[in-house]
């Protein structure tokens, strides 16, 4: 028997359910999580392992048990809306903030607060690196679109509860999630770590093939002393253009 991972809705709470489908002959137990495809195929190896298994039924018993973030059909939005070969710019950080207003951080959007801290100071060393207006939105789906990938090391949270789904099994995923791991040779990426917890992922990166930009984190209690002014954003689009990939439009 297999199992199968899917997400499903009802109303005021979402459920994450497995259920035990039919196996072929021969064939090896395997976790289908509902992911997209370009991933699936790079994840599955890790999907298939026993602690992915705990970890799921982890998750699904969280979200039975408490208010969880995000809705479970986001959990994995950002590989939906990033396919692999589209990634361009890795942003590397740290576990989901337990806020419910801002748990859209995962890519950028803060939700109905358009302009948090964290990301007003985003935003305006944008503005000083590249002279573009501050938005009047904090969504930046358009980033993704462009192939922007936010990648966190732990992509469930209780709400109100920092840490809460740390050590579960999702930084296992993160690891092997990361795209510098299977790209080919040809392939250039660019990697923002922004404080320690994202700098301390610089051995998963090979420096000689990717260009990697390290600062202090963009949060208001450190983003003076070595974020805003880092000139990240004209320094990624430098190195993409000299490497005949198109420009983000941050």
């Amino acid at each position: 028997e297999s199992f199968s991972f899917f997400l499903k809705n009802k109303p005021r709470k979402t459920h994450i359910f497995a259920y035990l489908c039919p196996k072929q002959a021969n064939s090896h137990r395997t976790m289908k999580v509902k992911i997209e495809e370009s991933w699936r195929l790079r994840l599955q190896e890790e999907f298939d392992k026993p602690y992915f298994e705990r970890l799921t039924a982890f998750v699904r018993n969280e979200y039975a048990m408490a208010h969880v973030l995000p809705p479970g059909s986001r959990i994995f939005y950002i590989f939906n809306a990033c396919p692999f070969e589209k990634v361009k710019v890795v942003n590397s950080g740290k576990t989901l903030t337990p806020l419910p207003g801002n748990i859209r951080r995962l890519l950028f959007r803060p939700g109905r607060n358009p302009h948090p801290r964290l990301f007003s100071n985003i935003f305006q060393e944008i503005h000083q690196d590249l002279g573009k207006p501050v938005p009047a939105s904090g969504n930046l789906d358009r980033w993704v679109e462009q192939g922007v990938f936010s990648l966190n090391s732990v992509l469930t949270v209780r709400a109100y509860k920092t840490g809460s789904h740390r050590n579960v099994g999702w930084e296992n995923v993160h690891r092997c999630r990361h795209p510098q791991a299977q790209r080919g040779t040809g392939t250039v990426l660019v990697f923002m770590l922004w404080g320690n917890y994202a700098k301390a992922k610089k051995n998963l990166i090979d420096g000689k093939k990717h260009l990697i930009l390290e600062a202090a984190h963009p949060s208001p209690r450190s983003a003076e002393h070595g974020f805003l002014g880092c000139k990240h954003f004209s320094k990624a689009n430098a190195y993409l253009k000299s490497n005949g990939i198109q420009e983000i439009d941050w």
